[in-house]
């Protein structure tokens, strides 16, 4: 989607401080962090939400997970971390493009917003 931030870091046509990119999996700094550690990981083909979710998305959303993992490990948040998915915008989600947040390197308390 020519419009969608996220598409365009994807592409490169954006700026953004990448940490992981792969044929189907984008990872990057969120621009606003709200713990020390706050990534961004988004599929590479626009998907807006998670209500756009087809059975075909299953190998790049599991491929999704398994890059969080990764990098949970990478940012040394073995200790523990939140996986975050927003999906509309009464729930906070304000870029229309699939992605889940990676928080940690803090305390994070329950229940969150």
């Amino acid at each position: 989607m020519r419009g969608c931030i996220f598409c365009q870091i994807v592409r490169g046509d954006a700026p953004a401080r990448l940490v992981h990119q792969d044929d189907e999996i984008t990872a990057f700094h969120d621009a606003n962090p709200q713990a020390p550690v706050h990534l961004l990981i988004v599929p590479n083909r626009h998907i807006e939400g998670v209500r756009d979710v087809t059975p075909g998305d299953a190998p790049a959303l599991g491929r999704l997970f398994v890059v969080a993992r990764q990098l949970a490990e990478a940012f040394d948040l073995l200790d523990g971390y939140r996986l975050v998915v927003n999906d509309g915008p009464a729930a906070g989600q304000s870029v229309p493009h699939l992605h889940v947040h990676l928080l940690g390197a803090r305390s994070l308390s329950w229940p969150p917003g």
